[in-house]
């Protein structure tokens, strides 16, 4: 959601979180971030990851009063105060918080597994620091929050910056006018309580981590300076490139997009908005990139006292009846489903470049894969350039889960700017080619609007990928044949149609005949299994298959499983239920669960299930018979 220095907290009283009041329609047609600062690890600047002070505020005392008034001076934790030297000087004086005194925490991370009493904790916490940054009057000065959960306020030198709803896309603010020459105290409010309006709502099968689980960083630019670079490959053939410069000096500028590999130079003016849209011809010897061959190309791009760095695939997706074309050719994507969830018996959604390879490489090299969805929401952009780099298609997605309110125009805001706010972000990675807006929503009008407004915002951001959404299914069963139809009438809206299938785990079709069920495809369109899995406790066995959550009888539902798959002529990938076991609090049973959803093929520390091998037969059999 765009971040504003000068949006109202109405809900607050209302509904005890911030920031959820209601935003008109007109705000929501403008839901692009204000910045998307491209690429904002290659800028100069400070990185803001390591030791904060944190406090933890339950009634969001440091917010208000008890009566609803403004937070008194002695309970504002972003106030800059040496509460120590203030008492001092002043022994009268009442202060109920000493962020300087206080405990600390590492960053980015959660607070999940900062103490057994903060496992489940909901609410409002504060994280504070100093840093010391010599300015430039020619420079221009942003903080930016990869990731805070749920919705975080920021604070530079007691003055509050701005505000962001949503917990997994960044959030820049320009704070140019408030940061000192030298010493500088940033405060950052975050408060992981959702309500019904919030994108994902308060009831999910997932670890939603409260904290700031992505890094922090003070960003230096020019005073007009590249804010977004968009450089693909059209599918009619094309090198195109979109570059949006900020600034005073925005109009009329010389542009310079360069990939020296190939010894192109795209060239030519801003327009009046700052904005510089071409293409060129594509060089006969590009490379395209592909799972089997992920060839990046260094690009460059060059606007007055500014320059940026990115490094870029160039690839085609498209649709052709069944197909999913990569580069023009067929493809069958062989993916596995995966959380933001480091491997551990205690993760705190610290996904570290080692921990995403870590995870990333089981699906590549271990399981012989080409493609990961990356559920349930937009993942780092770390992971996204790992992606890139290592070779592997991604499916990524907004958190729409569930019962989302889809009649409220504030709901709908949010998860629009969700969607722009990752699109802007990872539209210069080549291994996103499926952009999802949705998962296991239940049908109705309102729903159907409300997704085909998204859908209809990821064409229009980027066109030059596919739109999907993992929708649910209904049976019939004639003659002792069970059938599947896919009659969720968003498919018509979308590029290619996913459905999660959990039969032979959830309900009581029997393990033996899930292999019989027969699918129909009304919708010519490809289709994707976004989600199919089954239980299991790593080293739990019992051969006669009679119990869940054993090895073997996760095993013999993907046996079943990927039996029945094969007699499906439409589909063109999956994406089971999931890669790793990953924390979920719906999930307690007290011998195979405790807190874990257990469908993993791995378990929580890398051990491989017995589905695992499965699996990886399966994808090995399939990319063999691939035609080179």
């Amino acid at each position: 959601m765009m971040c504003s220095s000068i949006k109202a907290v109405a809900a607050l009283a209302m509904l005890s979180v911030w920031p959820l009041a209601a935003q008109a329609e007109s705000s929501r047609i403008n839901n692009s971030p204000d910045y998307v600062m491209m690429n904002p690890s290659s800028r100069t600047g400070l990185d803001l990851s390591g030791s904060w002070a944190w406090s933890i505020d339950p009634y969001r005392d440091g917010l208000s009063g008890f009566h609803g008034g403004e937070a008194g001076i002695g309970h504002r934790r972003f106030d800059p105060v040496d509460v120590e030297a203030a008492t001092r000087d002043d022994p009268a004086a009442l202060f109920e918080y000493d962020m300087r005194n206080a405990e600390r925490t590492t960053l980015p991370g959660s607070w999940n597994t900062e103490a057994d009493s903060l496992r489940h904790y909901n609410g409002l916490m504060w994280y504070t620091r100093n840093f010391s940054h010599q300015t430039r009057n020619e420079s221009r000065y942003f903080i930016r929050i990869e990731a805070a959960n749920y919705t975080s306020r920021l604070y530079l030198n007691g003055a509050f910056i701005g505000s962001h709803e949503g917990g997994f896309t960044p959030a820049t603010y320009e704070v140019t006018q408030q940061i000192l020459n030298g010493s500088n105290d940033i405060t950052i409010g975050v408060d992981s309580a959702r309500t019904p309006l919030s994108v994902p709502p308060p009831v999910t099968d997932w670890e939603t981590y409260g904290g700031i689980t992505r890094e922090v960083r003070l960003i230096e630019v020019p005073q007009t300076f590249i804010d977004d670079a968009w450089v693909r490959l059209t599918r009619d053939g094309r090198v195109a490139a979109t570059v949006q410069l900020n600034g005073i000096d925005g109009s009329g500028q010389s542009v310079y997009v360069k990939i020296p590999e190939l010894e192109l130079t795209l060239t030519g003016k801003t327009d009046v908005n700052g904005v510089f849209d071409t293409t060129a011809v594509v060089p006969k010897d590009l490379v395209r990139w592909s799972p089997e061959n992920p060839k990046l190309y260094p690009v460059i791009v060059t606007a007055g006292h500014d320059t940026l760095n990115e490094r870029i695939g160039f690839r085609t997706i498209e649709v052709n009846g069944l197909d999913i074309l990569l580069n023009g050719e067929p493809i069958f994507l062989r993916g596995i489903s995966m959380h933001e969830e480091e491997l551990g018996i205690a993760p705190a959604r610290v996904m570290s470049e080692a921990s995403a390879r870590a995870l990333l490489t089981e699906i590549k090299e271990g399981l012989n894969g080409n493609f990961v969805r990356l559920a349930h929401y937009p993942h780092s952009e770390s992971t996204l350039r790992l992606a890139d780099e290592i070779g592997l298609l991604v499916w990524s997605e907004v958190p729409v889960y569930w019962l989302i309110e889809w009649e409220n125009e504030a709901t709908l805001h949010t998860a629009s700017s969700m969607l722009a706010e990752s699109i802007h972000r990872d539209r210069n990675r080549a291994s996103i080619i499926l952009w999802s807006v949705a998962n296991e929503t239940p049908v109705s009008a309102a729903r159907n609007r409300f997704l085909k407004t998204l859908i209809s915002d990821a064409r229009r951001l980027d066109g030059t990928r596919l739109v999907t959404a993992a929708l649910l299914t209904s049976q019939s069963e004639s003659d002792g044949i069970v059938e599947v139809h896919i009659d969720d009438p968003l498919a018509e809206w979308l590029d290619v149609m996913s459905v999660n299938t959990y039969n032979g785990w959830y309900g009581d079709m029997p393990l033996a005949n899930v292999h019989a069920l027969r699918w129909t495809n009304e919708h010519g369109k490809p289709l994707l299994f976004s989600e199919f899995g089954a239980g299991a406790l790593a080293g739990f066995h019992d051969p006669s298959m009679k119990r869940k959550f054993s090895e073997d009888y996760q095993a013999e539902y993907y046996r079943q499983t990927l039996a029945m798959a094969e007699q499906i002529p439409s589909l063109r990938g999956m994406s089971p239920w999931i890669l790793k076991d990953f924390q979920s609090p719906r999930r307690q049973h007290p011998v195979y669960q405790n807190g874990w959803n257990r469908k993993g093929l791995i378990s929580e520390t890398g051990r491989r299930k017995e589905a695992f091998y499965i699996l990886a037969h399966h994808y090995a059999e399939l990319e063999s018979h691939v035609p080179p």
